[in-house]
C-alpha cells in the first residue's frame, strides 16, 4: 500500500474513528485502525466490538493495499504535523510496518495483520431512509432517558424507530422504555420514510404497566 493524503483530511477522519478505540484493551487488534487504500480512496475503520466507525477520504493511491496501525499513536502523529502538509503512507512488503513521511519527518509504526481485524456482521438491512443529523439527534435526545440500562433486558436497551401516521400526516416516531416509564417523540417524516416499516400507532389511553412497556 502506498498513498499520499492531505493532513487535514486524514486528521479529520482519524479524530472521528479513533474516538471509539479504547486506550486499554486486552485484545491488541482493537487498539488499531484498519486502513484500506483502493479506488482513489482511503477507508479507515475502528471498532470496540459494539460500535464500528468507517470513514472514507479522497487520497492519491499509488498502490492498493491494507494494514492496521495503532489508532491513538497515528492520530497523535498526524495532529502534530504542520497544517497543509502532505502525508505519504507506505507499507513495507513482508514486514508488519507502516512508514509515514511528511516533510523531513519519518515515522515507522508496528502494525498487526489486517486479517486479524474483526468483521462486524450487520446482517440483512432491507430498510433505508435519510434523516438530517439534527433530526436524528433530536429523536435520540428526547427519548434516550427512558432506555433501560439492565443488561438482562437487552431488548429494551435501545430506541424503537418506525414510520407511521399522526393525524394522517406521515411521521417518524421514536419510542424508548425501561419497563416503568416510556418516552415517545415524533417528527415529520422525510421523503424516504416509505422505506421504513410502519407500526401500530401508540394509544396513550392505555395503562403503562411493565407488560405494556415491554411490548414497545
Amino acid at each position: 500500500m502506498k498513498l499520499t493524503i492531505e493532513r487535514a483530511a486524514l486528521l479529520k477522519a482519524l479524530s472521528h474513528v479513533q474516538s471509539v478505540v479504547e486506550r486499554r484493551t486486552t485484545i491488541p487488534i482493537l487498539s488499531n485502525v484498519l486502513l484500506r487504500a483502493d479506488a482513489g480512496q482511503l477507508a479507515l475503520s475502528a471498532t470496540d466490538m459494539d460500535v464500528e466507525i468507517v470513514e472514507r477520504v479522497a487520497a492519491r493511491i499509488e498502490r492498493d493495499g491494507q494494514t492496521t496501525a495503532p489508532a491513538h499513536t497515528l492520530y497523535d502523529i498526524v495532529r502534530k504535523l504542520r497544517e497543509g502538509a502532505q502525508i505519504e503512507i507506505e507499507t513495507l512488503g513482508g514486514r508488519n510496518e507502516m512508514v509515514l513521511r511528511s516533510g523531513r519527518s519519518t515515522f515507522t509504526l508496528a502494525c498487526l495483520p489486517p486479517e486479524d481485524y474483526p468483521v462486524m456482521s450487520a446482517g440483512e438491512l432491507p430498510h433505508r431512509f435519510a434523516l438530517t443529523a439534527a433530526a436524528l439527534r433530536t429523536l435520540i435526545d428526547r427519548t434516550r432517558f427512558a432506555i433501560s440500562t439492565e443488561e438482562t433486558r437487552y431488548y429494551l436497551n435501545g430506541i424503537y424507530l418506525h414510520a407511521t401516521k399522526s393525524n394522517e400526516a406521515p411521521v417518524v416516531r421514536a419510542v424508548a422504555t425501561d419497563g416503568h416509564r416510556l418516552a415517545r417523540f415524533e417528527m415529520t417524516a422525510p421523503n424516504s420514510h416509505e422505506l421504513l416499516p410502519s407500526s401500530t400507532p401508540l394509544d396513550l389511553s392505555e395503562s403503562w404497566d411493565a407488560r405494556t412497556a415491554e411490548r414497545w
